[in-house]
């Protein structure tokens, strides 16, 4: 028998149930015994005060990368994971751009039992949706989803063929889970390393239109109509994108869409003089970009809060800027970030901010979690919104230290994160 765990006496924020009241939370053998009012505590529990913190369901971050098998230098599942829990998040969905690509049953295999034997943060893997990742021959999706495979894209790069998009809808529609686009027309986006516009312009750097992403994103939205199938928006970072999916939302269109921290706290302007902490596949964009993204998570139009974790090793960010790897590091400042310019900004409140980082990803997903309530997954964060930190990148459990937030000031942090009814990290 596991011992019992009871959270006491923190503000329990659980929008799965409309909660958002002082309570306690008791876990019992992994999963949620009780939530709300005042619980007696059992002989033997452990008791965790979380007076003046929040009591949230465990955060989900449904797209990051952890870089095994293949790339074991720049980040391990067990790493990825150990991360994730340091910022609160009690599960991830690590993407397939593997090496080899996470394209079969075996593979799938292999990042659910590595990520098990970890012992932190919960592991679901992606499949890609075509063999090697090659845009050209449909990789077997039921075998992966009985190997454990959640969701299928080939996030690194688009599904140029629109008949393999269409297809690829078509039979995951059949299994219940969502096609996940990378939307880039590489035609536009050849070349280029950050936004088109002024900045670029300035920085003499190639630029990527908005279009790039937005031409992918009303594509894919019209195929899922065609199909049925449920189709979900990787890292959208322009003001056109918001407006695509919300059209495609008022038509009952299954399209869902996240954004990423950074695109909702950072524009281009971040570049600076050429700081490849601040290069990222999309590109960070403009002011107005920025707002239209803040109010498309206000407004519900964009579902999910995401970081697009992307570890690389120091040295292959030390390079020129428009030879720099895309990517940055997110899962130990994405919780602070969107306190910091959604939630202290008055732009979304704190039930909007669990759902979206929680109660939402579960159900976009179709995973475990995402809820406090009797007989669920015990998965849960405890967090001070109002807690004050410096980013100190040589502090990350990641291994990579490439963040633009790096020596920046945040509000809201991590105290306590519980996976399956045991303590898996506690702040000092």
């Amino acid at each position: 028998m596991s011992r019992d765990l009871l959270l006491k006496g923190g503000r329990i924020v659980d929008p799965s149930q409309g909660l958002d009241a002082v309570g306690d939370v008791l876990l019992r053998d992994g999963r949620i015994e009780a939530c709300g009012g005042t619980l007696g505590t059992p002989d033997g529990a452990e008791v965790v005060d979380c007076a003046g913190l929040v009591v949230a369901p465990g955060l989900i971050d449904v797209h990051v990368h952890l870089r095994e098998p293949g790339r074991e230098d720049v980040e391990t599942i067990a790493s990825g994971a150990h991360s994730a829990v340091a910022g609160g998040i009690t599960a991830v969905c690590a993407m397939p751009n593997t090496r080899p690509v996470t394209d079969n049953q075996a593979t799938v295999g292999f990042v659910k039992r590595q990520g098990e034997a970890a012992g932190y943060a919960r592991v679901y893997p992606y499949g890609a949706i075509s063999v090697g990742q090659k845009g050209e021959t449909l990789a077997e999706m039921g075998e992966m989803v009985s190997a454990g495979a959640v969701a299928f894209s080939d996030d690194g790069y688009p599904v140029q063929s629109a008949q393999l998009m269409r297809t690829a809808l078509e039979y995951a529609r059949t299994f219940g889970v969502p096609v996940a686009e990378h939307c880039e027309d590489m035609s536009l986006a050849h070349g280029g390393s950050m936004n088109e516009g002024a900045v670029s312009a300035r920085l003499g750097l190639k630029g990527i239109p908005g279009e790039a992403e937005e031409i992918y994103v009303i594509r894919d939205i019209l195929l899922a109509k065609r199909t049925g199938g449920h189709i979900h928006l990787c890292h959208l970072s322009t003001k056109g994108s918001v407006e695509l999916v919300r059209w495609g939302k008022e038509r009952g269109i299954h399209v869902t869409a996240e954004v990423c921290s950074h695109h909702i706290s950072l524009t281009d302007e971040r570049v600076g003089n050429y700081d490849t902490n601040a290069k990222m596949n999309p590109p960070l964009r403009t002011a107005e970009d920025v707002e239209a993204l803040q109010q498309g998570v206000a407004d519900g139009t964009i579902d999910l809060l995401v970081t697009d974790h992307a570890p690389h090793h120091y040295d292959e960010k030390e390079r020129e800027f428009a030879d720099a790897p895309n990517g940055i590091v997110g899962l130990e400042t994405a919780l602070g970030v969107n306190c910091t310019w959604l939630l202290h900004r008055g732009i979304i409140t704190l039930p909007q901010l669990v759902d979206a980082m929680s109660c939402k990803q579960a159900r976009v997903f179709g995973l475990p979690g995402g809820t406090l309530r009797a007989g669920g997954i015990g998965d849960v964060t405890v967090f001070d919104p109002n807690a004050r930190w410096t980013v100190d990148p040589r502090q990350f459990k990641s291994k990579g230290r490439n963040t633009p937030y790096g020596g920046v000031e945040l509000t809201g942090q991590a105290r306590v994160t519980v996976v399956g009814g045991r303590v898996v990290y506690r702040a000092v």
